[in-house]
C-alpha cells in the first residue's frame, strides 16, 4: 500500500452524538459516541483548554460531524463541527435528566462498531423533541418503545403469549419473562402477574405503530402515563438485567417537583380561604 493510501485509511469522517464525557490527563477528554455505524470511544486531545477550537463542538448530547484518526487504543478527534447542540437541554434540569436517561438507554442497547442507523436517528429525533416539547414523559416513553422495537425485544400486545388467542379489549395481565400479554383465562394459573389496563394497551400499541407527528398529538391522563412508564421501566430492567443509573435521579427529581407543586397549590388554597 502506498503512503497516500495508508493515510486515507487512517483518517475517516463520521457524524456522532456525544453520549458521555470523561476527563483524561491535564487537558484531554474521552468521549463515548453513538454513530450510525455503532458506539465508539474516542479521545479529544487538548479539548479542555480554553484555546481549543473543538471545545464548543463536543458538548454532551451534541450532534457533531467529526474527522477521526485511527489510534492504537482510541481513535483521535482531529476536527469537530457541531450540527445540532440542543442548547435548551443544558439549561433545564428536567430536560437534561430525560436526555441523560435516553442517552444511557442508547448506550445500553448499542454495540461497539455495529450498524445502528435506526437507533442513531431515533436518538437524534428524541433529543430534538426533549429540547422543545412540553410532555417530556411522553417522548421518553416513545423512545423506550422504539428502542425495544429496534432491538427486537418488543412486547407481544395482540395475542396471548400463552395460548395464542387474540387479545380482547379489556384489562389483561402481562409477563416480562414471557414478553407480552397474558389473557385472563391463562393468567388464572399464574399468580403474581402484573396487570395491564386497556388504556395502557392502547397507548403502547399507538407508540409502537405511529410516527412522531401522530405522537405529538397524543394526550395522556396522569394515571395512564404513570402506568405506561412503570410497565416500560419494569420491562427494560428485565431486558437489561439491571437498573439504569439515571432512573433513580430522574424519579427523585420528579418527586421533588411534584412536592413543590403540591405545596404551592396548598399555599394558594390557604390564601384563598383566608381571603
Amino acid at each position: 500500500m502506498t503512503q497516500q493510501g495508508s493515510e486515507r485509511s487512517r483518517v475517516y469522517r463520521t457524524e456522532a452524538i456525544v453520549l458521555h464525557q470523561q476527563d483524561y490527563g491535564e487537558a484531554d477528554r474521552i468521549l463515548r459516541l453513538l454513530t450510525p455505524e455503532g458506539r465508539l470511544d474516542v479521545i479529544a486531545k487538548g479539548v479542555r483548554r480554553a484555546t481549543s477550537h473543538k471545545v464548543g463542538h463536543l458538548g454532551l448530547f451534541t450532534r457533531v460531524q467529526l474527522m477521526l484518526a485511527r489510534g492504537k487504543s482510541l481513535d483521535i478527534v482531529t476536527q469537530a463541527e457541531a450540527v445540532e447542540s440542543y442548547v435548551t437541554l443544558g439549561r433545564d434540569l428536567m430536560r437534561f435528566s430525560h436526555a441523560c436517561y435516553v442517552g444511557e438507554l442508547a448506550t445500553a442497547f448499542s454495540q461497539h462498531q455495529e450498524e445502528s442507523h435506526a437507533l442513531y436517528g431515533l436518538l437524534a429525533g428524541t433529543l430534538g423533541q426533549l429540547e422543545l416539547a412540553n410532555d417530556l414523559e411522553l417522548w421518553t416513553r416513545w423512545f423506550e418503545v422504539r428502542i425495544l422495537l429496534i432491538s427486537g425485544f418488543w412486547l407481544e400486545l395482540y395475542q396471548c403469549v400463552m395460548c395464542g388467542d387474540e387479545v380482547q379489549p379489556r384489562a389483561n395481565a402481562w409477563s416480562a419473562d414471557e414478553g407480552g400479554i397474558i389473557c385472563p383465562r391463562c393468567a388464572v394459573d399464574r399468580p403474581g402477574l402484573d396487570a395491564m389496563s386497556l388504556p395502557t394497551q392502547k397507548v403502547l400499541r399507538f407508540l409502537a405503530s405511529r410516527d412522531a407527528e401522530d405522537v405529538a398529538r397524543l394526550r395522556l391522563t396522569a394515571g395512564t402515563s404513570a402506568e405506561v412508564g412503570c410497565l416500560l421501566r419494569s420491562y427494560l430492567r428485565h431486558v437489561l438485567e439491571r437498573e439504569l443509573n439515571s432512573v433513580g435521579f430522574l424519579d427523585r427529581l420528579q418527586r421533588e417537583i411534584n412536592d413543590m407543586r403540591a405545596g404551592r397549590a396548598a399555599h394558594e388554597r390557604s390564601e384563598m380561604a383566608d381571603g
